[in-house]
């Protein structure tokens, strides 16, 4: 087989351990891809050909010498910027952290270096990752590799572009509100966001607050089990883990959405407004799905309980920040942070008695249910030079957060949920389906995912 950019990340490995293409030969056709489409898309920072070329020529030399090697040996990897990497400029999108070089690698870096990737720089992000957007002041704008004059989501806005594009064959991203989802949905890709406890992080400063899951993208949902069967595992720093082996991911997925108990809802219940076209195209998943019921589950808490959690969040880790560099963070950012300040301890405590609300009632859905699929999105990709949708359907949405309902309603449940390419607008603009899961279910919702990827091919 003649490997691509375009070849699947299994491929390209496995074509590397043959010894078929050279972990230098695989990243020259990367950096040729770069060159080609990073300059008008901008979803690769901070690259370093020259460290790249050390890692491939490193990683060819371990294999000459009959070295045992992990699974993504050889193949390119670009590092979200708010994830530590040893000795790389780590930037999370601020001015403030501009010239940042970390001393460790954070745990998902470490199991995936380990597991053989070939560093080469970094993928764009917003200010904090904050919001779904990729834009900030260090870098500036990822563009959608669909359309270039529309936003490719966020916060793992670059990853996802990054990966649609061919520039690498993997990607992680973390995802708070939607930041593995949202990007994955507008760049026609896939990316999960895993159970609470799936993908453990460390450091954390707060190893008990868990509405930030780190996790895995790609091009097929394969790959992504394939990185997820890297990045998942208990680790002893990180209290939280769950238990299951990340080799409880490895391939093969062998799903099937014959029997399947699907709960399909465009809007959960009217809960959300989603923009027509994308509300039509996610009903159509029903027919690929075959028998599916309209339903949804109550999530009335999930609005006040997610914007809650993550305003305290925010003041507890940037409120400092803030406070001595008042001018350097965008107002969206900034007033996010502030709505922490006035939040009581009544306030947080009301936000926890709701979550484990709606994880008990995700539970007992679940009984009847063996997946729901929903929205990703609210909207198609909209311009990038929007911070944020400011309508749906004419419905105003009067801050940043408002049109990401569809994926932070999700998070408060906890469980895992997987952005899946299905569809496109009259435009042409990738729209994608979120399929979720009862917690700890996240091989079952691969399976499916897999399986329904199949159905489309």
């Amino acid at each position: 087989m003649s490997i691509s950019v375009g070849s699947t990340a299994r491929e390209q490995a496995d074509a590397v351990r043959r010894r078929e293409i050279s972990a230098r030969e695989l990243l020259d056709l990367h950096l040729d891809r770069i060159r080609e489409r990073n300059p008008e898309l901008n979803a690769i920072v901070s690259l370093d050909e020259d460290r790249a070329r050390a890692g491939a020529a490193e990683a060819d030399e371990a294999l000459a010498a009959g070295a045992e090697v992990g699974p993504l040996h050889g193949l390119p990897f670009a590092f979200k910027d708010t994830h530590e990497v040893a000795g790389w400029r780590t930037t999370y999108g601020s001015p403030l952290f501009a010239d940042h070089v970390p001393d460790a690698d954070e745990l998902i870096v470490e199991r995936v270096r380990r597991a053989g990737v070939v560093v080469i720089g970094r993928t764009n992000v917003p200010e904090f990752a904050a919001g779904s957007h990729t834009f900030n002041k260090v870098f500036g704008t990822t563009l959608n590799p669909v359309d270039p004059t529309r936003s490719a989501g966020g916060s793992s806005g670059g990853a996802a572009c990054a990966l649609a594009s061919g520039m690498v064959p993997l990607a992680d991203g973390s995802d708070m509100g939607g930041s593995l989802r949202n990007p994955a949905s507008f760049c026609g890709v896939v990316g999960l966001r895993p159970s609470l406890g799936r993908v453990p992080e460390w450091p954390h400063a707060n190893q008990w607050e868990t509405t930030s899951v780190g996790g895995p993208m790609a091009r097929n949902v394969g790959d992504l089990a394939l990185l997820l069967s890297v990045m998942a595992g208990p680790d002893p720093r990180a209290p939280q883990a769950l238990g299951d082996p990340g080799v409880t991911f490895a391939l093969p997925l062998a799903g099937s959405l014959s029997g399947l108990r699907v709960a399909l809802s465009t809007d959960l219940g009217g809960a959300i407004e989603v923009d027509h076209d994308v509300a039509s195209i996610v009903e159509s998943a029903g027919s690929v799905f075959g028998s599916v019921t309209a339903a949804a589950p109550l999530l009335t808490e999930a609005d006040d309980t997610f914007r809650t959690l993550r305003a305290w969040h925010f003041q507890a880790r940037f409120g400092a920040l803030l406070a001595g560099h008042p001018d350097s963070f965008k107002p969206s950012l900034a007033d996010n942070i502030r709505a922490g300040e006035s939040l009581t301890g009544a306030d947080v405590a009301r936000a926890y008695e709701q979550r484990t609300t709606l994880s008990e009632r995700m539970r007992e859905f679940f009984t009847a249910y063996d997946v729901l699929v929903l929205p990703v999105s609210q909207v198609p990709p909209f311009p990038a030079d929007q911070e944020f949708p400011t309508e749906i359907n004419g419905r105003p949405m009067e801050t940043y957060l408002d049109w990401m309902r569809a994926a932070y309603f999700i998070t408060v449940t906890g469980c895992p949920a997987i952005s899946v390419p299905f569809g496109t607008t009259a435009d042409g603009l990738p729209v994608g389906i979120q399929i979720v899961a009862a917690h700890g279910r996240d091989r079952f919702l691969l399976e499916v995912a897999a399986a329904f990827e199949a159905a489309l091919a």
